[in-house]
């Protein structure tokens, strides 16, 4: 995967995990946990708007909007799954207000080239690509409407 394909958050991010052992992946990985923005308060009453990600054992759910061109990503993630809430945080953190261009240009393996295959099972790594997969189509069902 090139580097100058990857959208700056998400590229730094790569580069923040593979620099750090195993050990110390995992933990960058629940800090991220820790920095999951809040729902816009517009979204709190409306659970009915987010989708949720079937992929991850845990109950995520994503809501994207698209506006003036920016794509804007939305997740709720329970506090006692941290690994997915970690993964629902990078995403959000790196795709929110890239062009939808961009968001739909991120390589679907981007989660694996994390390099937390060893530091988590692959069914969470395997839930991340499965929201990677959920934004873009709401991308692009959002472009169409």
């Amino acid at each position: 995967m090139d580097a100058t394909t990857l959208p700056a958050p998400l590229a730094e991010t790569r580069e923040d995990f593979l620099a750090l052992g195993v050990k110390d992946r995992l933990q960058l990985l629940l800090e991220f946990s820790n920095e999951l923005p809040e729902l816009p308060e517009r979204y709190r009453d409306h659970p009915d708007l987010l989708e949720k990600v079937e992929e991850c054992q845990s109950p995520v759910y994503i809501f994207v909007e698209v506006v003036d061109g920016h794509v804007h990503l939305h997740a709720t993630a329970p506090a006692e799954s941290p690994t997915t809430r970690g993964f629902a945080s990078i995403l959000v953190q790196g795709l929110d207000g890239l062009t939808v261009d961009e968001v739909l240009d991120v390589p679907a393996d981007y989660p694996q080239s994390l390099g937390l295959a060893e530091a988590v099972s692959p069914l969470r790594v395997r839930g991340m690509t499965g929201m990677l997969g959920r934004v873009k189509r709401q991308v692009h069902e959002r472009v169409a409407a």
